[in-house]
């Protein structure tokens, strides 16, 4: 292995993934304003932070690839030192990751009704927050990367805990949504294609956590673990942007959610005078539990329902 593979070789591979997913984040920004979805403030604003996060990490991060490879092409010596981009890494990701969770345990809440469960989502989301904070602070003061792994216990605690509630949030979601199944085809479509973006949300981002807490502390002279770090921020906006977006498919997918060859064979016990009207009220019932999820899983403005409606599901 050359002298610089494990150095700015492995971060040059994490700032071109990173700037691979800012491209899907911008797709998926242009998109979410072309649809004009009918958010609240809020959400369009949350959208609009997490853009401009991602837009001045990944420009700072190409910016640092030009400093170490180009401007300081003849100085070896610069590798010593981490530009500023490197250590405002774990604060973008900790900013990220913070405004994705609250988010999605606003999800958890809405479905559930259990205003417990968004509790604990907050009361883990935010000491990993600060944990992330205090990483990003004490990386820049320290500067030098011989020096960083006298932070390695910060380190450990701060992915750990991002870790931690990532996990907490995609095995509850899926609880949630499991539960919901109703047994009727179409409808549980819709169902396992939302518990399919609840796995989503933790699983890739859980999974560049871990290898980068696991390449810090075992290989912390090296940048192994920017190859890891970079990219956490993009994911975790690239998992909310997508659970946005993923509304107009599902919600046409509701449009056809009566399935008349499978509810008929699960209501071959009805009386025959009566099994019509009895497949259209739960026919109803099932469209609007499943219409529910969809509808909260999200944000209560995203679908064309009035306000009775909204109250009745």
């Amino acid at each position: 292995m050359g002298l610089y593979d494990t150095t700015i070789g492995t971060l040059l591979v994490g700032i071109f993934f990173n700037t691979y997913l800012y491209g899907l984040v911008t797709y998926q920004f242009a998109a979410y304003y072309r649809t004009k979805f009918n958010d609240r403030l809020a959400t369009k604003c949350m959208v609009l932070f997490l853009f401009i996060l991602d837009t001045f990490h990944s420009v700072s991060a190409i910016y640092m690839a030009w400093t170490y490879t180009v401007t300081n092409y003849d100085n070896p010596a610069a590798l010593a030192v981490a530009e500023w981009p490197y250590t405002f890494t774990p604060i973008g990701t900790a900013l990220a990751a913070l405004v994705t969770q609250l988010f999605l345990g606003y999800r958890i809440w809405c479905l559930s009704e259990n205003k417990f469960l968004y509790a604990v989502v907050i009361v883990m989301a935010l000491p990993s927050f600060a944990l992330g904070m205090a990483c990003g602070i004490k990386a820049w003061i320290i500067k030098v990367l011989s020096e960083l792994p006298s932070i390695t216990p910060l380190v450990i605690a701060w992915l750990a805990m991002q870790v931690a509630v990532d996990t907490f949030i995609t095995v509850t979601l899926t609880i949630i949504l499991m539960r919901s199944k109703t047994g009727f085809r179409k409808t549980d479509t819709v169902v396992n294609r939302l518990i399919r973006g609840a796995i989503q949300t933790g699983l890739f981002a859980g999974i560049f956590s871990l290898g980068d807490l696991i390449t810090f502390t075992a290989l912390p002279t090296t940048n192994l673990y920017g190859m890891f770090a970079i990219p956490i921020g993009r994911i975790y906006t690239n998992t909310l942007l997508d659970t946005l977006l993923t509304r107009q498919e599902l919600k046409s997918q509701m449009a056809g959610t009566y399935d008349r060859k499978t509810m008929s064979s699960h209501l071959d016990w009805a009386p025959s005078d009566q099994s019509q009207n009895t497949t259209t009220i739960q026919s109803r019932n099932i469209q609007l539990q499943v219409r529910k999820s969809i509808h909260e899983m999200t944000d209560r403005s995203s679908f064309d329902v009035d306000g009775k409606t909204a109250l009745a599901i």
